[in-house]
């Protein structure tokens, strides 16, 4: 028995999608016989028509992944999509570099750890990208005894 006009109808009635309607096969002829909007809603109040619940989309993988992300795990070469400077912007690794090695220079200038003639090449050679962390500044320091203030 086709019902897809009653049904088409429900779904206006109900204000759902077709797919959504659910009509109750043992009660098909009574359906059949409703042709109104008056009908169909009789037959909702009846409860021979209802409208089935949305499905909903499970997060159960999605919040697995998070949580093993949030590890560390899952982010090997296989994960990886883009080349290297799109996942980390080359301006971001920068900042990331140039921000301690200023900050340490300033504390140790303001610290009178070293001059202000070293602090300045220090911090023009931490421009040009001669130093590719603290510790190395550092031990560039070391080995060019550049400590030449108070507390050395």
């Amino acid at each position: 028995m086709n019902l897809s006009v009653q049904k088409r109808i429900a779904s206006e009635v109900l204000g759902c999608g077709i797919n959504r309607v659910w009509i109750d096969s043992a009660k098909a002829d009574e359906v059949a016989m409703a042709i109104t909007r008056d009908d169909i809603r009789r037959l909702v109040d009846k409860g021979i028509i209802t409208q089935k619940q949305e499905e909903g989309i499970c997060r159960h993988r999605a919040r697995f992944r998070h949580e093993q992300r949030k590890k560390g795990r899952r982010r090997g070469h296989g994960t990886m999509k883009g080349p290297k400077f799109s996942r980390v912007p080359r301006k971001r690794r920068w900042i990331n570099t140039i921000r301690p090695l200023r900050e340490s220079l300033k504390e140790m200038h303001d610290g009178e750890e070293i001059t202000t003639a070293v602090y300045r090449k220090l911090y023009r050679m931490a421009t040009g990208g001669a130093f590719r962390s603290v510790e190395y500044m550092k031990s560039y320091m070391a080995d060019h005894s550049m400590y030449q203030g108070g507390k050395e």
